[in-house]
């Protein structure tokens, strides 16, 4: 089999039947399987999957047991040369996959390979493209200064070399994924795709950014919102350079400070407003998911997506969340 993609799911059911539907799309030339992998969800997912998706495997498990193990469990039974590591809350373009994979098989020792990721509202992902963070680039991604924790010289829709992806799209063979054991199973959750990019470079292959397909990514770059998240980003950080680096007293010191200190001061800073546009709503009837990915590129309105035959609407005018479901009345 030439490509599987494995998802999983933890109380998306929204999200992830549209995102099935744009997967189901773009696979439509390759020979291909979808790997749905629920985290014990307590909405409907796994019924919804039976009943609108009787085609896609689908694991249940009856704990969450995080995304790295998830992960792992999914691409473990895996038929394809090549896997992508998909979460729910995207929406792919129907060429995206066909795209990818070819540019994969044009390059020798290809590792990683991963798209332009652009949130609810168009706005292009800078995790898209991304550094290895260095405990000096770690600090400043803490005190609120991203710059060199992000790729800067390879354009939105360009095309190079880039050291670490986002868990939310990674292409990559099968036989690489195994080769350098697939995701660390101690990250619950978060920095677990740092880790696994940072083991294909270390393996001697070379990650690399394609620009010319994009992909829509609802949940965006999560914030330090509160402390509970900050410890967890940051206690993800210390396990890689534990695994990594030298160990560092005063890293650990200025990471455990900042976790108790920078989400008080994210709650006292005011969020940017929005910016004003007209609201749309797209019908999966009327355009393609390619279409509608332009559409949202252009940034003239705040798009919405209704899928056909369903009840209800997905949209999102911010990276800060993953946006909101309504429902027809």
């Amino acid at each position: 089999m030439r490509f599987s993609i494995v998802i999983v799911n933890y109380n998306v059911r929204y999200f992830l039947e549209l995102c099935l539907k744009s997967v189901a799309a773009a696979i439509t030339s390759i020979e291909a399987e979808i790997i749905v992998v629920d985290n014990n969800s307590s909405d409907d997912s796994c019924e919804m999957m039976k009943e609108l998706f009787p085609s896609v495997r689908l694991i249940e498990n009856k704990e969450n047991i995080g995304f790295s193990k998830a992960n792992n469990q999914g691409v473990a039974v895996a038929k394809g040369t090549y896997v992508c590591i998909l979460n729910p809350d995207t929406v792919i373009a129907e060429d995206t996959f066909s795209k990818l994979l070819s540019f994969s098989d044009s390059k020798d020792k290809i590792g990683i390979v991963s798209c332009k990721l652009i949130d609810g509202a168009g706005r292009f992902l800078p995790e898209s493209k991304r550094n290895v963070p260095t405990r000096l680039v770690a600090i400043k991604k803490l005190i609120g200064l991203s710059k060199d924790y992000y790729v800067s010289n390879i354009k939105e829709s360009g095309i190079g070399k880039s050291p670490v992806f986002v868990g939310a799209f990674m292409l990559l063979k099968k036989s690489l994924y195994d080769e350098v054991g697939g995701f660390d199973e101690r990250y619950f959750m978060y920095g677990e795709d740092i880790d696994l990019s940072y083991s294909v470079l270390r393996a001697g292959y070379d990650n690399y950014y394609y620009g010319k397909t994009t992909v829509i990514h609802y949940k965006g770059e999560s914030t330090l919102k509160n402390e509970v998240y900050a410890k967890r980003f940051y206690g993800a950080m210390q396990l890689f350079y534990k695994k990594y680096f030298e160990a560092n007293f005063l890293f650990d010191l200025v990471v455990n400070v900042g976790i108790k200190i920078i989400p008080i001061v994210k709650t006292i800073l005011k969020e940017s407003k929005l910016e004003k546009r007209p609201e749309l709503t797209l019908q999966t009837a009327e355009l393609s998911f390619k279409e509608m990915i332009q559409l949202f590129e252009k940034q003239d309105c705040y798009y919405k997506i209704h899928l056909k035959n369903t009840d209800f609407t997905i949209g999102s005018k911010s990276s800060k969340s993953r946006g909101e479901v309504l429902f027809r009345a």
